[in-house]
C-alpha cells in the first residue's frame, strides 16, 4: 500500500503566467510553463501562503479583459 500520509513531504509553491498558483513536490524539476515563488514548506504552510495571495481565482487575461470592457462606455 502506497503511503499517502504527505504531512512531512516538503513542497514548493508554483505560479503560472496567468497567476494559478500550484502545490509541487520539492526536489522536482519546474514544470515548463511555472515559477517557483520561493515558499516552500508543508502543504499547510504552503496552503496558507496561497490563500493570502491567490484572492481572485480569475485568470489574469480573463481579469485584464474584463477590467478593459468594464471601463468603456
Amino acid at each position: 500500500m502506497a503511503n499517502t500520509d504527505d504531512s512531512n513531504e516538503l513542497f514548493m509553491v508554483l505560479v503560472n503566467e496567468e497567476e494559478q498558483y500550484s502545490f509541487w513536490p520539492k526536489g522536482l524539476s519546474v514544470p515548463n510553463g511555472w515559477r517557483a515563488t520561493g515558499t516552500e514548506g508543508t502543504r499547510e504552510v504552503c496552503g496558507a501562503y496561497v490563500k493570502s495571495v491567490w484572492t481572485d481565482m480569475r485568470p489574469l487575461s480573463l481579469r485584464k479583459h474584463m477590467s478593459e470592457h468594464e471601463s468603456k462606455p
